[in-house]
């Protein structure tokens, strides 16, 4: 199938950025979100995103120019109808996919390919809403979209070959490296992020040090170019809580258990740097 105009659905951080590639690598693209100045807003912060590479020299204005008429934002779910390609990137809740996957199915052509960008969900229940589960794949990008190279590319269960070919040939457009990656919780990202995450928190609970101090050893020591404390609040610590969450009730393993001191900050509303406070302070 030739691939030339894409939805994105979710305006948010990671699907504006996600449309953006989209759009730099020459797609056409529809940036959809409930409400139309979401939508807008998604739009507006790609143009702010492509301003800040041409005053860096590393964007022509034209190509910025050209970027932006690709882009049309959407609060109309019908357009899926239109599309060649859809992939979302809503709120990280099954119930909130399942509903739009089903919806999506009744809408996109049958030969459309309907991918999601979640973090941990298991994509083959995803996929079980519809009834092109063959057609249905994980797309998981990282944040910042625009700077960070890797997709983690999932198989469901029963993803087809054909599919999961065209998907790693989209990702190549897109300027992005694929890593193939099975259906388990987490998948290799989270799974191996999340709990360094989480054991960093469990040392500031238990006293071993303060924020600051674990996340200088990290990058000091460990050579990581931010500290995984810094880190979490960039994610968002309710991100955080959810996926280890995930990966607690898909393995059943409690060395995946969320500390404590990320339940209570959650809970407070410190969600890091989108709420102002994690743990950190960010004005």
């Amino acid at each position: 199938m030739n691939i030339q105009k894409i939805m994105v659905i979710g305006a948010g951080q990671m699907g504006s950025g996600i449309a953006q590639v989209c759009a730099m690598a020459g797609f056409q693209v529809i940036l959809h979100d409930m409400k139309q100045d979401i939508a807008e807003k998604g739009l507006s912060f790609i143009q702010k995103q492509l301003q800040r590479q041409v005053e860096k020299g590393k964007l022509s204005e034209q190509d910025k120019v050209k970027t932006l008429q690709r882009l049309t934002p959407s609060a109309s779910i019908e357009d899926a109808k239109e599309v060649d390609f859809i992939i979302e990137a809503v709120i990280e809740k099954m119930e909130v996919k399942t509903s739009l996957f089903k919806q999506l199915d009744t809408l996109a052509p049958e030969q459309v390919i309907l991918a999601t960008n979640t973090s941990s969900l298991p994509i083959t229940e995803i996929a079980a809403a519809t009834n092109r589960p063959d057609r249905v794949i994980g797309m998981h990008f990282m944040n910042p979209v625009p700077v960070m190279k890797l997709v983690e590319i999932i198989r469901g269960l029963a993803t087809s070959d054909e599919v999961y070919q065209q998907i790693e040939d989209l990702t190549k457009k897109l300027n992005k490296t694929p890593v193939e990656v099975k259906d388990f919780p987490g998948f290799v990202s989270n799974r191996i992020l999340m709990p360094m995450i989480n054991e960093a928190i469990f040392t500031v609970y238990e006293g071993v040090a303060e924020p600051e101090a674990v996340d200088e050893v990290m990058k000091l020591g460990m050579n990581h170019p931010m500290g995984p404390l810094t880190l979490a609040d960039f994610i968002g610590l309710d991100t955080c809580l959810y996926i280890m969450e995930t990966l607690h009730e898909g393995f059943g393993d409690d060395k995946y258990r969320p500390c404590p001191l990320l339940r209570k900050y959650v809970k407070a509303g410190w969600l890091g740097k989108k709420s102002g406070r994690g743990f950190y302070q960010y004005s």
